[in-house]
């Protein structure tokens, strides 16, 4: 599948030399280019205008093709917002999961608290979507299943943390939430503010949980009136 795009080249009318004419020659597109470039677009109008403020008619016109190419690539707006969730969601996972290597357990959790950060960083437009709440996102899924998905991956090394120290196991997915939970709202935090930076920001996260988690007790108790 070819798609045509407009580029600018020179020519002379043939009939007055003194008048040199320019006209538009047709560059072919592949379809695959052509969807990459969707995406592209996209993603930065998503970023910028979330998903309500963005038409396909804009989507389109930033593209210089009309409306039936985008619907004929993604089906419509929807689709296209699925594909670049569904990318960013896996950009991120990824990123996270392949962060956690062997390691002391206190140099994990900088790594995970790097790893969150570096995507925020490098991929800010991906961020800004993947917060943003939409009408689609119980079928491209959502941050909060995406952060859930995380916590997942720390579960299995909280638990022989835990296991190793007296502590219940079964308690490790509600720490892993905790934690993966208090690094990703920092991150929505610093996503605007940029300050400090980000080994400061990484330095500060893990500070509070590796002393929270260093000075468990194996029985929390409440020390309020509400007991249940």
């Amino acid at each position: 599948m070819m798609e045509d795009v407009a580029t600018d080249g020179s020519s002379s009318s043939g009939t007055d030399k003194a008048r040199a004419g320019r006209r538009v020659r047709r560059v072919r597109m592949t379809g695959a280019e052509r969807r990459e470039q969707l995406l592209d677009i996209g993603r930065t109008l998503f970023a910028d205008k979330g998903f309500e403020g963005t038409s396909v008619e804009e989507i389109a016109a930033k593209a210089g093709v009309s409306k039936p190419v985008v619907y004929e690539h993604f089906g419509g707006k929807e689709g296209l917002y699925a594909v670049v969730v569904d990318r960013e969601m896996r950009q991120l996972l990824e990123g996270v999961t392949g962060a956690l290597t062997a390691g002391h357990p206190r140099e994990l959790l900088e790594q995970a608290a790097f790893a969150l950060l570096d995507y925020i960083e490098r991929y800010t437009d991906g961020f800004r979507i993947l917060v943003r709440d939409s009408p689609v996102a119980q079928s491209t899924g959502t941050f909060a299943s995406l952060i859930s998905d995380i916590a997942t991956q720390v579960e299995d090394i909280l638990g022989m943390e835990f296991k190793n120290r007296g502590f219940d196991p079964k308690l490790a997915p509600l720490y892993a939430q905790a934690l993966v939970g208090m690094v990703a709202l920092t991150g929505q935090w610093w996503l605007d503010a940029r300050r400090p930076k980000k080994a400061e920001v990484a330095a500060h996260l893990v500070n509070l949980a590796w002393h929270g988690l260093d000075g468990l007790e194996q029985k929390p108790r409440l020390i309020g009136h509400r007991k249940n």
